[in-house]
This record gives C-alpha cells, structure tokens and sequence, in this order.
C-alpha cells in the first residue's frame, strides 16, 4: 500500500502491485483506497504484511441478523428428494408442489395445525429454514388448503407409483386398521364407531393401511367412523388386483379383518388369492374341544401344523407362547379382581340403611357400567331384583378361556411348498410393522390428531399428508438405525431364533447401545426426536458486515460429529 501526498488534499491510498517488464521492476495501482477510515487501512497493511489480526474488534465488525434452524430442514429434505417422492407428486415444478413438500417436512418437523404451519413457513415468520430452501414466497393457510385439494386426485397415481417400487408379484402385503377420533360434528366421514384411541365420546373416522412386508407404507385408506374392519377388505382387493395390477400377492390381515366371511366372498378360490390371518378364540375353543390337536405337543416344541374338514383347503398352524400365557393368565386375574371388588359395593349399595340403592333399573345401570368398564360380564352370573343384587363368578367358563392361554391359530391358504409353518408364523407377526406406523402417525411424531377438517376430501388429504410424510420416516429411521436405539441388526436376530412363536430379542448390538447410551463408534445413541432436535442446532446464519463495502452472506454452523455421521447416513450435503 503505497501513500502518495497531495498538495492541497490529503495523501492518496493505493493498493499497488508490482511486476517485471523488460528487466525493469514497475507498479501499477489496483484500488484507491483513500475513502477507508485509517483503522481499516492500517489492518488491511498489517494484513498484507502478514502481520496478527487485531481480534478485540473483530466480533463488532459483523452482526448476525437472523439464525434459522437448518440441519433437520436438510436432512428430511433430502431425503424426501432423494426418494424422487416431489417427483411422484409431479413431474413439473408449481407452487402446489413447493406446498405439499413443505407440509411434507413440517410435519415430519414439527406438527401442527394448518394455520401455526403456514406461520412457520411464511419467509417473516419462519421457524426454520425450509421457506429459503423451496421457493414458497409469502404463506397464507389458505394456500396449504389449495395444496391439499390438488394433492388428493393425484393420490391414486402416487399410490401406484409406490406400489411399483416396493410391492412385486408374489410378495407379501401388510393390511390393518386403526381408527382416530374427530373434533367437531359436520365432517360426513365422522361417525360413532368403535375407538381404538378410548375415546368413546368423540366421532371417529377409520384409516386402512397397505405396507409391504417391511412396513414401508404403499397406500392409505380413509373410510366412515362406523365402518366394520371386515367390510374394508374387497376394496383392497380391488386396488391390489386392478390398480396395481398384481395378481399373486399374499395379503396379511388380523383375525378381525380377514374374516372367514371376508375368505369365502372377497378370495374366491379360482381367483387364486392368497393370504395369512388367523383364527378367534371362538373358532379355537371347539377345535380343541373336538381334540384336532393335543395339549401334550408343545410339551417339547411350540407349533403344530393340522388340517381340520371345517377348513378345507387351509393349513392351521397352532403356536404356544408360555410367556403369553402367564401375561393372560395375570391380566384375566386381574380384571377379575378389580371387578368383583366393583361388583361387591354395588351389594353394599343394595344393603345399606341410608340411600339404600333401589329399583331393578338403577341396579342394572350401576352394574352395567362396572361390567363395561372391565370387559369380564362374560365370566360374571348376576341376579339383579327390585332391592337386591347377586353375583356368582362362572368357573368351568373361566377354566375353559384358561385352557386358551397362550394358544393362537394362524390360519392360511399359502401351500407348504410356498412358505413353511414357521414362514406363514413370521409372516402374520409382521403387522406389527404396520402398528408401529400407526403409532407414530397417531402418536409420537406425526401427530395425526386432533382433526378439524370439515370437508371429506380434505380429511383425506390430510391423512394422505402424514401416510406420505411416514414414508420419509420410514426410510430416514433405516438410515439412522445405527445411531437410535432402534435395532439396527435385527435380520442377525431373527435369525438366530429358534423360533418364529417365541418372544422377539434384541441383537447384542441393540442390548449394547441400550446399556451404554453409545453407538459402537462412541457416539450418543438418540431416539427419533431427540436426534431431528440435534440436527436443528445446525443454523443457517445471515452474516451482515459492519463495513459499508461488504454485501451480507450466509454461513451455515459446521456440523458436530454425530450430526455429520447422521447426514452421512442418509447421504446429505449441507448446501448454500
């Protein structure tokens, strides 16, 4: 930097750079510099001499003016892109799409209602990044409304497109149901049906969902409140057959669902349709009363394959499980016990000298709400009289649901030569995928409920969003296995089970991260929450320079180690 006097004005600063030309050594200026203040000259020569920064102004030389959590933004982002699931959407770019996505990843994020969403997406109000990282503009719920309207005609084309990619021919097909309870009363959907949430007082709509045979959701389903499980089972059918254009698949649904009704009418036997269910305790109480298998075979192993003429053509695999007996044995104990402890002041009700409880009517509300609470009316012989009240326990009945403890009936149509016992077994246990689905759908991440959708169609959009926003999920868990406490080598484990009957263990692996809280490579193990929670710790930072001639830039934080190892997984980069 070169100082150059003026006579009548202050010295010029120049930035000079020197060369060789002809064996002769000559400058030329590359900047004036005279309009800087002396204290940034003086550092930029103490820069260019190589000299120390001075840092005690260095933090009021730049102001942050605004830090957006970013790294979960990416993470499901990312992996929402890498799955081509925008794509699936629609092929061409709109601000639609843009919409859906982000109601994608903000209900994987943070769920919430569509007005609080449309808050946290619009660039003033964000919460997080994801307005920067899809070109939304400002956000009015009203547009995440029209999203909504746009997405449900595209669901069966969605559908299909998964179907493709995770269903094939002669695989297997999960199918159950759940249902959630509905605020308000104006919804056609919304019905009084059976709860599964115990929320017997609210409307309920029911939701049936496809998986394939390692829970990965394919398709959804949004039926009336009231809608018995059974009656959903053709439409399936339909969709499976016709839609998807699959003709052998092996459908998987429990007892309730896959009826022997539902067998007879919906998989006609020149269909060749398969599927894997199993029996009631109603349908198992007579076999074993007819003797068509004896309690002394599992004296030694834990399932037996018979055939019985009141189910032709099917293989019943009968399974024991000692440990479900005892967890029977002691429910059913008790229930029985806190009922008759129930039962026993209702009689003192009936016996007492003051507001003696009275009248067949009374006596029969105040016994039926104690029999309802508990489920046990059945074991129960009561005598109710216009003062009096009797109650006698039913033994022999009693013993003769005891002899059942830890029997179920696994029930087929699939050839031996297709699947073994222990195959069909292993296969009907695998609609505890589709549980656990429901569970964070409903539950602990997605966070269905509550529903204020007035509309049909938009509950179903609505159930579509968070069935679409699993998927991601689903695959963003089998990424992160090895850094949550989820089993990350569970085939290991499985195939080290001497049987498909007995209780499922967790790998050595799993037992190790749950007793030491670290991953084999010394990392913190965390759930689903807590590690999306990390990663949002990772902030894209609007970096605004205290110097006029500087423009602001972003900056986002560098990443901790097991937030590396977590965008590592799934095979994301952290991008400007």
């Amino acid at each position: 930097m070169a100082t150059v006097p003026n006579r009548n004005s202050p010295p010029a600063i120049l930035l000079r750079e020197s060369y060789r030309q002809d064996g002769k050594v000559k400058n030329r200026t590359l900047a004036n510099l005279s309009h800087w203040p002396p204290a940034r000259i003086d550092a930029f020569r103490a820069l260019l001499q190589g000299q120390p920064l001075a840092t005690a102004d260095l933090p009021q030389a730049f102001t942050i003016s605004r830090s957006l959590p970013h790294g979960h933004v990416a993470a499901a982002l990312g992996t929402l892109r890498q799955l081509h699931l925008d794509q699936l959407l629609d092929p061409h770019p709109s601000p639609q799409r843009d919409h859906v996505v982000a109601l994608l990843v903000s209900r994987l994020l943070d769920p919430a209602s569509k007005l609080a969403t449309a808050r946290a997406l619009d660039p003033a109000t964000c919460q997080t990044s994801l307005p920067h990282c899809l070109p939304l503009g400002s956000v009015h719920e009203e547009d995440l409304y029209r999203a909504m309207d746009w997405l449900l005609p595209r669901q069966p084309r969605i559908e299909q497109a998964l179907a493709q990619r995770y269903l094939g021919e002669g695989s297997l097909v999960l199918y159950d149901l759940t249902s959630t309870y509905f605020e308000g009363r104006h919804c056609p959907l919304a019905k009084f049906g059976h709860s599964r949430d115990g929320k017997r007082d609210k409307l309920q709509i029911v939701i049936g969902l496809l998986t394939n045979a390692q829970g990965c959701p394919v398709a959804v389903e949004v039926f009336e409140g009231n809608t018995n499980d059974a009656k959903t089972v053709a439409g399936q059918i339909t969709k499976l057959r016709d839609r998807f254009r699959l003709r052998q698949v092996v459908l998987v649904g429990d007892r309730g669902t896959l009826t022997s009704a539902r067998l007879r009418e919906d998989f006609p036997v020149e269909a060749g349709l398969r599927w894997i269910t199993a029996l009631r305790s109603k349908q198992i109480r007579p076999l074993l009363r007819e003797g068509a298998f004896q309690l002394s075979l599992f004296e030694e192993k834990d399932l037996v394959e018979i055939q019985h003429p009141d189910y032709p053509g099917e293989r019943l695999i009968v399974c024991y499980n000692p440990l479900l007996d005892d967890e029977r044995a002691r429910k059913r104990r008790e229930l029985l016990e806190a009922t008759q402890r129930e039962l026993e002041k209702v009689v003192a009700a009936t016996q007492r000298q003051k507001r003696r409880l009275r009248g067949k009517e009374k006596i029969g509300l105040r016994v039926g709400r104690v029999l309802g609470r508990y489920k046990m009316g059945k074991h129960f012989a009561i005598q109710i009289g216009e003062d009096s009240f009797q109650w006698q326990r039913q033994e022999q009945q009693i013993a003769e649901e005891k002899s059942l403890d830890g029997f179920y009936i696994v029930r087929t149509n699939v050839t031996a030569p297709e699947l073994s016992s222990a195959q069909v077994v292993e296969s009907y246990k695998r609609l505890a995928g589709v549980e656990r689905a429901f569970r964070s759908v409903k539950t602990v991440d997605l966070e269905i409920r509550p529903i204020h959708h007035r509309l049909p169609d938009r509950v179903r959009a609505h159930v579509l969003v968070c069935m679409l926003a699993y998927h991601v999920e689903w695959h963003m868990r089998q990424a992160w296995a090895p850094l949550l406490f989820d089993d990350h080598e569970r085939a290991a484990a499985q195939a080290q089970r001497r049987s498909p009957v007995a209780p499922a263990q967790r790998s050595v692996a799993a037992q190790r991260k749950a007793r030491h809280k670290k991953t084999d490579d010394g990392l913190p193990v965390h759930s689903w929450q807590t590690l999306l929670g990390d990663l949002g710790t990772i902030c894209l930072n609007r970096i605004q320079p205290n110097l006029a001639s500087m423009e602001p830039f972003q900056v986002i934080t560098r990443p901790t180690p097991i937030q590396q190892r977590a965008l590592d997984l799934l095979g994301v980069k952290l991008k400007l």
